[in-house]
């Protein structure tokens, strides 16, 4: 979710105010994700690297989630929306750590859609994470598969994206589930998060639907499968 502090800057306005702006384009997105029967939506909110940003804008950020976990966790639990964080969460404060734990218990059960927000994230540390739990079972390396691996990701329930949408016109993925995205279909857009809305979400599937996904087979073999 990319371009809030650009969104901001372009209409003379502090980065805090693009960020809760943006947050308001998440809360569309997730309903519009909802009533298109998306399964699973996972958003990559505030990345590993993000603790580089100036520290007041941090600090607003932390703010932010802190109330967005207060005051949003109600209405997806009411619209049978699940939340789950993935990340390292030992870098939020103590507040933030019980209201997700909070979150993730009261939506636990919910199955009309899948939210995973992506919090102190970075692919990187996720494959090495599930390296070290691979080292602590003493498994021997001889054994060790990319099945074994898998399933000691942060996304290890969930099956792979079959889209990745980045906004903001950047086009790179940013350590974002870098394992898991081997095979999703990329879509880059310049529009900036905060303007992402419905007609951009349609737009993007749309794009997809059109797309023939091959996983290394050719088009014929697709073809006869179908």
């Amino acid at each position: 979710m990319d371009g809030n502090g650009r969104w901001a800057k372009r209409r003379l306005m502090p980065r805090v105010a693009g960020h809760r702006k943006g947050v308001e384009a998440l809360r569309g997105v997730i309903r519009a994700c909802a009533e298109r029967g998306v399964a699973n939506l996972t958003v990559f909110a505030f990345s590993s690297e993000n603790w580089r940003r100036p520290q007041d804008e941090v600090t607003l950020l932390m703010e932010l989630f802190m109330r967005a976990l207060e005051n949003e966790v109600a209405k997806l639990h009411e619209n049978g929306i699940r939340f789950r964080v993935i990340g390292d969460l030992s870098g939020f404060s103590e507040r933030i750590q019980a209201l997700i734990r909070d979150a993730e218990a009261l939506t636990r059960d919910n199955t009309r859609l899948v939210l995973t927000v992506a919090a102190n994230y970075g692919g990187r540390w996720d494959v090495v994470q599930a390296v070290k739990k691979l080292m602590a079972s003493n498994l021997d390396p001889a054994d060790v598969s990319e099945e074994m691996l898998a399933q000691q990701l942060s996304m290890a329930d969930m099956p792979e994206p079959d889209l990745f949408i980045r906004t903001g016109g950047e086009q790179r993925i940013s350590n974002f589930l870098l394992w898991q995205l081997a095979y999703t279909e990329l879509y880059f857009t310049d529009a900036l998060w905060p303007d992402f809305d419905n007609a951009a979400l349609d737009a993007a599937i749309a794009s997809y639907r059109a797309r023939e996904r091959r996983f290394g087979r050719t088009s014929e073999q697709v073809r006869a499968a179908s």
